[in-house]
């Protein structure tokens, strides 16, 4: 694998400046900044953001940059933090950003997997006044195999990846999301106490203690590298609630200087960014100044604590707000201890506190899977770009009339014989001209998958097939230079029927005889 300048693969260029804040309208095209690449990142649609209308960019002589365009920051804080984001739609771009727009040698997923493996940032010579030149991103090497189909097939693998790891974060914030949705169906709002349970000071029912670790320089090595866990606020915010899990321990002499909270604790970060993250000691932890502990006083400790934590998760924002102006903002033990806790059953208490364990059980089961993938992904990253990959054993993945596609059940697709494709009835739209248009094509396919679906009277269902079907027909109305359907259109179609599974219109069974997974409409056999 040959290592190639950016400027030989891709057009390299910045955006332009912003408009003023009132020249942005309700409608219009988006306008990316720097600040907007982690919330995009995230999932955020390019439609939240800033709006730019088509005057206010001929004013400004604003540049609109295609799909596929891949940005990342050049200057500021940004350009340290390695964000690397592909348009999903067209749009306006700030300064501040470099756009790269891949040309034919180059295959745009694959420069950005690429890019996130040796991100820009590395370019940064100052820390301090973080900056990168266009010369310099243009002389950028990068590794790229020679053959395309190599680089969409080290595309698709890690894509795969990805998007496995994608999958269980969001099953992970499903699941908190699920636990919040419980305990506000048992108790209501804690803050609001809207259902008017007796409250109770938190002093009243805990012992509140802040931590401590006195030795000046803090740093000192002599008092670290030990056998006890030290607890760091950036633990708390990683912790998911329970934390096991440290950064940094101390050694014999490290405790003498430090204060030791035992398992059941609550510790709430209370200093910094991390002001207000909270989480439950799972194993006996010693904690600096920078946290407080909260010790439930009733017997009933375990239960007590997981109620009392997830009541603190809903007063978060008003303890950040209640935050002495200072330095750094922070909540002190007077803070804490007038809190109003609401005081239900302990039945109920009880109930809530079996189903949070429940939950966090299975959260640790999907924690361990996403470690599992995000190692497997950095294990796969450095082979594929350093060329130890044997890429022939990767299915390359582009266009149904070009191979067998393989769907999600495992089933490959079977050759579409003429006699198959006048077995299906596939609609023909009003208007030709729709079948130009992206988005009025992808709506006559999503008409088509479900006539093809209700048509299959048990016969096998296969995305392959269906897809081979669609590009028949639209050979069929289009003779000059149809659209191909390709990649894009294959995920979009898996995403259908993944959509079809989950709301119950589509089912899954195994067929031992056939020794596969096959896929049901309305109780008859696909």
């Amino acid at each position: 694998m040959k290592k190639v300048t950016v400027h030989s693969i891709a057009s390299v260029s910045a955006g332009q400046g912003a408009p003023k804040k009132n020249e942005f309208s309700e409608q219009g095209i988006p306008f990316i900044r720097a600040g907007s690449l982690e919330d995009l990142l995230a999932g955020k649609s390019e439609a939240d953001f800033e709006l730019v209308s088509e005057e206010t960019a001929k004013k400004r002589k604003l540049k609109l940059y295609p799909k596929g365009s891949i940005l990342f920051a050049k200057s500021g804080v940004s350009a340290t933090k390695g964000r690397i984001y592909v348009l999903q739609n067209p749009a306006y771009v700030v300064s501040h950003l470099a756009i790269l727009i891949p040309n034919d040698k180059i295959h745009g997923e694959y420069l950005r997997l690429v890019l996130n493996q040796f991100p820009p940032s590395r370019l940064i010579k100052d820390p301090a006044y973080p900056a990168i030149s266009l010369a310099e991103i243009k002389k950028y090497k990068i590794p790229v195999p020679e053959e395309l189909d190599d680089q969409k097939r080290i595309a698709h693998l890690l894509g795969k990846v990805e998007g496995l790891i994608a999958r269980r974060k969001q099953h992970l914030q499903q699941l908190d999301e699920l636990l919040k949705s419980v305990f506000l169906e048992m108790f209501g709002d804690p803050v609001r106490n809207e259902k008017g349970w007796e409250t109770n000071k938190l002093g009243e029912i805990a012992l509140i203690e802040r931590g401590r670790f006195s030795p000046r320089p803090r740093n000192d090595p002599k008092y670290y590298n030990g056998a006890h866990p030290f607890i760091q606020t950036g633990d708390i915010s990683r912790s998911n609630g329970r934390l096991k899990n440290y950064t940094q321990t101390l050694n014999d002499l490290g405790i003498k200087v430090s204060k030791e909270f035992k398992v059941g604790t609550i510790v709430i970060a209370i200093v910094g960014a991390t002001i207000g993250e909270t989480a439950i000691l799972e194993i006996p932890t010693y904690a600096p100044d920078s946290v407080i502990g909260i010790t439930p006083k009733t017997q009933d400790m375990g239960e007590e604590s997981i109620f009392i934590e997830h009541i603190l998760r809903f007063w978060k924002p008003v303890l950040r707000a209640k935050a002495p102006e200072a330095a750094r903002a922070n909540i002190n033990i007077e803070t804490l201890r007038p809190l109003p806790i609401i005081r239900p059953s302990h039945d109920d208490i009880v109930k809530f506190s079996i189903t949070s364990t429940k939950l966090e059980d299975i959260k640790t089961l999907y924690k361990q899977s996403l470690a599992e993938l995000e190692n497997l992904y950095g294990a796969l990253s450095q082979k594929a770009f350093k060329d130890e990959l044997d890429l022939s054993r990767i299915p390359l993945v582009i266009k149904e009339q070009d191979e067998q596609q393989e769907d999600e059940s495992g089933v490959k697709a079977e050759e579409m014989t003429d006699e198959k494709a006048k077995a299906v009835e596939l609609s023909t739209p009003d208007d030709l001209a729709d079948l130009a248009n992206v988005n009025k094509r992808q709506s006559l396919i999503e008409n088509w998958l479900a006539s093809y679906l209700e048509q299959l009277d048990g016969k096998a269902f296969n995305i392959g097939q269906f897809m081979q079907l669609a590009q028949l027909k639209l050979d069929e109305l289009i003779e000059d230079e149809p659209p191909e359907l390709g990649v894009d259109e294959y995920d979009w179609i898996k995403e259908r029927v993944f959509q079809l599974l989950e709301n119950g219109q589509m089912k899954q069974a195994y067929d031992d005889a056939k020794n596969r997974v096959q896929l049901s409409i309305n109780g008859q056999q696909e």
